[in-house]
């Protein structure tokens, strides 16, 4: 099979639902060792369930982003069980909504810390081993890190520091053997939506994103795993997404008379 994982140790933070659950099944279905960590144990349990019943080896480790002994833990637990680690993909993330006079300093701190931070820092604990095995670093963006939107200021800047963070270590890691890719999704089918200010995950919250232009995890799952394995720097879908990153980092001027008019 192309793009074979065979024998690969992959670690996926955000990995109990939604971009991250599709990516670690797809890196299980390509031959790869994977473990998921997340805040909820229940929803890694079943990850890793379903790996295993499609015959990949498989590790649940609880891990919240924003506790940094808890990344440098979880690392250690991927590595103690499975001896390497060539793939590790930042994907825990949610989103605060609110206008930017609306928004207090805990929104904004609970925002950068899990999306910008977090990810950071599990690049941090996992390069050392990652720098042995000439490995990948995937995180994921947004196409909000090149149109923004009313009301997702603090998404967006999350994403726009996430972007940065990568192109930053495609340039210190050249040469190193390892690879940073950053991924930037239209809309996903995911729980995003569903989850509050204040990172509570709340099945009855409406997911007001267009239905219509939305990606399965699935499909997505599959662009990640192709662009991670050919190591590109940066990678942009949907085609609507493609669209929305083209037009707000070349017409900054449409995109504001777009935003502006739809308000």
């Amino acid at each position: 099979m192309s793009h074979s994982y065979a024998d690969q140790v992959a670690w996926i933070t955000g990995g109990g639902s939604g971009i991250g659950r599709a990516t670690a099944l797809e890196l299980g279905r390509r031959g790869a060792k994977v473990a998921v960590s997340g805040r909820r144990a229940d929803r890694l349990a079943a990850v890793v369930s379903d790996l295993e019943a499609a015959g990949a080896e498989a590790l649940a480790v609880s891990c919240d982003v924003r506790d940094e002994q808890q990344i440098e833990g979880a690392v250690k637990a991927v590595v103690d069980r499975f001896g390497k680690l060539d793939v590790v993909l930042a994907s825990a993330g949610f989103s605060v909504a609110g206008k930017v006079v609306d928004l207090k300093g805990e929104d904004w701190r609970r925002q950068l810390e899990t999306n910008v931070v977090g990810a950071a820092l599990t690049v941090r604990h996992a390069l050392p081993h990652l720098r042995k095995t000439k490995g990948r670093i995937g995180l994921i963006g947004s196409v909000a890190s090149f149109l923004c939107q009313p009301k997702l200021a603090a998404y967006s800047a999350s994403k726009f520091a996430v972007r940065a963070i990568g192109q930053t270590l495609a340039i210190e890691l050249h040469g190193s053997g390892v690879s940073c890719t950053t991924i930037h999704p239209g809309f996903v089918d995911s729980e995003i939506a569903k989850v509050d200010n204040s990172g509570h995950f709340d099945p009855a919250r409406n997911d007001r994103r267009p239905k219509n232009l939305m990606w399965p995890a699935d499909q997505a799952a599959e662009v990640i795993v192709k662009a991670l394995s050919r190591r590109k720097r940066e990678v942009v879908f949907t085609a609507h997404g493609k669209v929305g990153a083209f037009v707000g980092q070349h017409w900054p001027g449409l995109a504001h008379l777009v935003m502006t008019r739809g308000k």
